[in-house]
C-alpha cells in the first residue's frame, strides 16, 4: 500500500492533530524533519491490508492488542506491506463453536523496516470438522 501525503495529513487533521502529523511547516522543525503518519493512521492502513491477507479467517471481534509498537515513522510516499502469523489458537472455554486466535501482526516499509507491530487476541468462529 502506498502512503498518500494528502490522505495522511487529512486523517491527522481530523483525528490526531499533533503538529508533526498535521502541519507541514511546523513539522520541518520536529525530530522527523517532515510530517509523519499518526500511529493510529498506520494502524488503520494495517487494518485495510489485513483484510486482504486474512480474509479467510472468520473473525467475530478483536479482544485485545498487546505490545503495540511503532518503531519507525511512516512517511508520505512509503510503500507498506502487512504480515501476520498465528501464534496460538484454542477453543473458547464458554462456547465450542468459537475459538481464540492470537496473531502477531506487522507492517513493513519498502526498506524492510518494521513500522508497526502488535500481538492481537481475536475471537473467531470455529468450523468444526475442518482443520
Amino acid at each position: 500500500m502506498h502512503v498518500d501525503r494528502v490522505e495522511m495529513i487529512a486523517f491527522a487533521t481530523k483525528y490526531d492533530p499533533q503538529w508533526f502529523h498535521a502541519d507541514s511547516a511546523k513539522a520541518e522543525s520536529s525530530v522527523f524533519g517532515e510530517v509523519v503518519a499518526s500511529g493510529i493512521y498506520t494502524a488503520a492502513l494495517w487494518r485495510r491490508m489485513d483484510h486482504t491477507i486474512n480474509g479467510d479467517v472468520d473473525f467475530i471481534c478483536g479482544v485485545a492488542w498487546e505490545e503495540a509498537r511503532w518503531p519507525k515513522a511512516v512517511r508520505a510516499g512509503d510503500t507498506l506491506r502487512a504480515t501476520s502469523e498465528i501464534l496460538e489458537k484454542r477453543e473458547s472455554r464458554n462456547d465450542p463453536s468459537r475459538g481464540i486466535a492470537i496473531f502477531r501482526y506487522g507492517v513493513i516499509n519498502q526498506h524492510g523496516e518494521e513500522v508497526f507491530s502488535c500481538r492481537s487476541v481475536n475471537l473467531v468462529r470455529r468450523h468444526l470438522g475442518v482443520d
